[in-house]
């Protein structure tokens, strides 16, 4: 073998950095794209559904009574008031999007992360929430419950 033919020292070096270069590089990517996709989430796309049959029948839920549904990808909520009347509403609240609930001892929604509370209309009566929440038409047909977005 000729002296030419041989690797020197600096092509050697050069490899090294390279290396090293491209390591630290791959290290830096693989640590900071976690943290990246945490702080910025990925886009959630809208719900196109514009109705949806629920799966239970109007006899399943007594009065003054309250059943989760989904609504596309949103939680909905279902009440019968006291008085017998089927409201549909969109179970997240309008503070920081819990999902609420019907209480029966009090006869409204309540919103268990801050305490909020809405009236049978959707309304906001207690707490933080600084708007009432969406509401849907109900329409019974037959034995079954169609809710839609609203006209």
């Amino acid at each position: 073998m000729s002296e030419s033919d041989r690797p020197t020292a600096e092509s050697r070096r050069g490899f090294v950095n390279w290396l090293l270069g491209t390591s630290a590089g791959a290290f830096a990517v693989s640590a900071f794209y976690p943290v990246v996709r945490f702080i910025v989430p990925p886009a959630e796309a809208e719900s196109a559904t514009s109705s949806v049959t629920l799966p239970f029948t109007p006899a399943e839920i007594g009065a003054n009574e309250g059943k989760q549904f989904r609504f596309g990808n949103r939680p909905g909520l279902l009440v019968r008031t006291p008085t017998g009347e089927l409201r549909a509403f969109s179970a997240e609240c309008t503070h920081l999007s819990c999902t609420v609930q019907y209480r029966t001892d009090e006869s409204r929604i309540w919103c268990a992360c801050h305490n909020g509370f809405f009236d049978l209309n959707g309304r906001n009566v207690q707490g933080p929430p600084p708007r009432p929440l969406d509401t849907y038409d109900v329409n019974v047909r037959g034995d079954q419950i169609v809710v839609s977005l609203k006209a």
